[in-house]
């Protein structure tokens, strides 16, 4: 049995070792792949850039394609600031989310201790009701994104 359990780790081990050759191999191609990429395109703008120079003069296309990649870099961090807002948005409802989930987990947890002596049950009644009264008028009511005028 003991032969077996040897013979199947070293399988696996064998097995993970070819899948960790395997990715770096194939992240060694991928980043050679991106610096050609990157080579390729710098001698596109750079045709782009005599090309236009020819047409509209040295300092014209100078400033249209500086202008350009200024723009572009503008365009990128306008969306970059947007989707950071959006994830942190989504990412803050999920917060409130879990932490009333928390909450009601609790709650629910320490309901039987609270309830077990017959006086303080009674007395927790009237606030338990209107906490779950307030909690169903807070989820229906309508928020103020969803006004419609």
């Amino acid at each position: 049995m003991q032969a077996l359990a040897s013979l199947i780790g070293a399988i696996v081990s064998g097995e993970a070792s070819e899948a960790i050759g395997r990715a770096r191999r194939t992240a060694m191609v991928y980043a050679l792949a991106g610096l050609l990429l990157l080579c390729g395109a710098g001698f596109l703008v750079g045709a782009g850039f005599v090309a236009a120079a020819r047409e509209i003069g040295t300092v014209a296309a100078a400033l249209w394609f500086g202008g350009g990649f200024v723009v572009l870099a503008l365009l990128l961090v306008g969306v970059d600031r947007l989707a950071t807002r959006s994830r942190a948005r989504r990412e803050a409802q999920r917060r409130r989310e879990e932490a009333r989930a928390v909450a009601s987990a609790a709650a629910i947890a320490l309901l039987p201790t609270l309830l077990a002596s017959r006086a303080r049950g009674l007395a927790l009644i009237l606030p338990a009701a209107a906490a779950l009264a307030y909690g169903v008028w807070r989820e229906n009511a309508p928020h103020d994104g969803d006004r419609q005028d």
